[in-house]
């Protein structure tokens, strides 16, 4: 896949990802679950998002990098990454029972699980479907995706996940504002050589929308927009 494989893309974001200022290590602590409990139930009430940052993807042989831009409406969601220096990108759309993923050799392609789609034409080993929660700083659902254990760390904000054999360590968060929660900042997920470095630079939350509804455009409204600095 000439997408983003290029080294010289994956060099220009790896450098993006280690120039952004570094935050303070964040190490488990006790915490009062009903408080932790009551923020992690913002962030999974959720259903109408978007997001946009820099994401660097590596697994054994197989790695890529470039901008993101994640736009989620309930269980429907579009999936944008671009790499600045070929000027290449590719589009993952779909819902829960079926994916299309276009930008790659061959013309676009499609199938009913978004894993195993990913996984042949690009070859990464990306759990999309788990990380609609993960990058929001919660577990997903049991039924699917298994048990998961969580430590949070003094602010009652998530330090590390564990959930289906993958490691979730959130690095950094976005501050909690008057009509919205803390979201996460860097994330680093990890299941053996599998590996997914995110930085977020803006998120933007609203409210449910109908299920027919268009998903959201990527805005910067003053109520729901979370920006980085």
């Amino acid at each position: 896949m000439n997408v983003v494989r290029s080294a010289a893309a994956a060099l220009a974001v790896m450098a993006l990802l280690a120039g952004c200022v570094s935050a303070p290590v964040r190490v488990p602590a006790q915490v009062d679950p009903a408080v932790a409990g009551h923020a992690d139930a913002r962030r999974a009430s959720l259903e109408a998002w978007g997001l946009a940052g820099r994401v660097a993807i590596s697994g054994g042989r197989q790695g890529g990098s470039g901008r993101l831009d994640w736009v989620q409406q309930g269980g429907r969601y579009e999936v944008t990454l671009s790499a600045p220096v070929t000027r290449q990108g590719w589009r993952l759309s779909g819902d829960a029972g079926r994916a299309r993923l276009e930008g790659v050799e061959g013309g676009p392609r499609e199938g009913a699980d978004v894993e195993a789609l990913l996984l042949e034409a690009t070859g990464w080993d990306i759990p999309v479907r788990a990380l609609v929660a993960w990058v929001r700083g919660v577990a997903a659902p049991e039924a699917m995706h298994g048990p998961a254990r969580v430590e949070y760390g003094a602010d009652a904000l998530p330090v590390r996940l564990e959930q289906a054999g993958w490691t979730i360590g959130y690095r950094d968060w976005f501050e909690a504002g008057a009509n919205r929660p803390a979201m996460p900042r860097r994330i680093e997920a990890s299941r053996g050589d599998a590996r997914v470095r995110l930085v977020v630079d803006d998120w933007t939350l609203a409210p449910a929308a109908p299920e027919d509804a268009p998903p959201p455009a990527h805005g910067r409204d003053a109520d729901g927009a979370v920006h980085g600095g």
